[in-house]
């Protein structure tokens, strides 16, 4: 069973930093598309980084420079590492994942069968 955990988020205030964790179980993050989205309130769900089975990385533009995902196979843990945030910044992050379909591109139009809870960001100007 495919599990997906969030950690990492919380407050803080502008031009600070934070690392996201989302920890699997159930499969072998190699291999496998993985991506974060964010989601504030009132808005739509946002694509915010991605990485494919080849390990190739994507960026949504707003994050492009300040934001880096990365993954941990020992650990089976992708991480998002923020740094630069700014208040529109602040959402509900959540972790995606694929580990059916590796051939399917990755990015944010596509369809991920796996979500963590989420974690809180909030960031204060």
């Amino acid at each position: 069973q495919v599990q997906l955990v969030e950690s990492g988020g919380g407050s803080v205030q502008a031009g600070g930093s934070l690392r996201l964790s989302c920890v699997a179980s159930g499969y072998t993050i190699w291999s496998v598309c993985m991506g974060w989205f964010r989601q504030a309130p009132g808005k739509d769900r946002e694509g915010v980084a991605f990485i494919s089975s080849d390990a190739r990385t994507s960026y949504a533009d707003s994050v492009k420079g300040r934001f880096t995902i990365s993954q941990d196979n020992a650990r089976n843990t992708l991480y998002l590492q923020m740094n630069s945030l700014k208040a529109e910044d602040s959402a509900m992050y959540y972790c995606a994942a694929d580990p059916q379909r590796p051939w399917i591109g990755c990015y944010s139009t596509r369809s991920f069968p796996n979500w963590g809870q989420g974690t809180q960001v909030t960031v204060s100007s």
